[in-house]
């Protein structure tokens, strides 16, 4: 990063444009700026969820993570600039497939919910399908690196699974959906 910030407020704002990385403006309702703020808006999730108590290998590849969402974010920020590549796709595969192992088969859909930090990681999880969603909307109409967004489709599915492996460590189940199961009820 050549330049440091040493002024948070510059004003160049209050015409409702911000700045890219590369210098050029863009209006505050851009669907990049808005690609950019879910990206962001998801590192503050797991930055949240970072804020509980988690067994150490966990913590270890969510701050990964949140490194490759501010890649990922930088590369939204600087049209044509690459940062991920494969490796962290693959690496997501990878841990995903090990946790899962780990798992029983799913049977039923899963409500968000359980220990506090499965339902964190839910929300995480949730802002994820809403970051790729926005990402995949700005590649319909400017270039956007393919692995950009195979990593947000991958880490939704990871955060899926970590989910119910919060969950475990707890000795906290799975938090089952009943389908109708409020259907022939009386109100309170």
């Amino acid at each position: 990063m050549a330049n440091r910030l040493t002024k948070i407020y510059t004003r160049t704002g209050d015409d409702g444009t911000t700045g890219l990385g590369d210098g050029a403006r863009s209006g505050k309702e851009s669907t990049r700026i808005e690609a950019i703020g879910s990206v962001d808006e998801l590192n503050s999730c797991i930055g949240v969820l970072l804020a509980e108590n988690l067994e150490e290998g966990v913590r270890r590849k969510l701050e990964d993570i949140q490194h490759d969402l501010f890649d990922l974010g930088g590369d939204l920020s600087i049209p044509g600039r690459v940062s991920l590549s494969e490796i962290q796709v693959t690496r997501l595969e990878q841990q995903l497939d090990q946790y899962n192992v780990t798992l029983p088969a799913l049977k039923e859909f899963i409500l968000p919910g359980g220990t506090r930090a499965a339902a964190l990681c839910h929300v995480a999880r949730a802002v994820c399908r809403r970051a790729e969603r926005c990402v995949v909307r700005l590649s319909r109409t400017e270039t956007v690196a393919p692995f950009n967004i195979q990593y947000l489709n991958r880490l939704s599915d990871f955060l899926f699974v970590l989910c119910r492996v919060l969950n475990r460590q707890q000795d906290v189940g799975d938090v089952l959906w009943q389908p109708g199961k409020n259907r022939n009820s009386a109100a309170s």
